[in-house]
């Protein structure tokens, strides 16, 4: 059981890890390292679609992590 919550956690890791960079590419340079780049505007299509990725695969690491320590 333990092997098969900790191949779940590394793809969900993983999976996350490529979500929420690949919203970090659709900002400028100066953005993405703290610059000015402040352009508040409502997510649309894909940028919407990655944060629900992002926020669901967040929720699912958390709950394999507390599962793999309760196992």
């Amino acid at each position: 059981m333990q092997t098969f919550i900790l191949i779940g956690l590394i793809t969900v890791s993983t999976l996350l890890i490529i979500s929420i960079l690949s919203q970090q590419m659709g900002s400028s340079i100066g953005g993405s390292f703290g610059g000015t780049g402040t352009n508040y505007q409502t997510r649309r299509g894909l940028e919407k679609r990655l944060l629900q990725a992002a926020t669901l695969l967040a929720v699912l690491m958390s709950v394999l992590s507390l599962s793999y320590l309760i196992i």
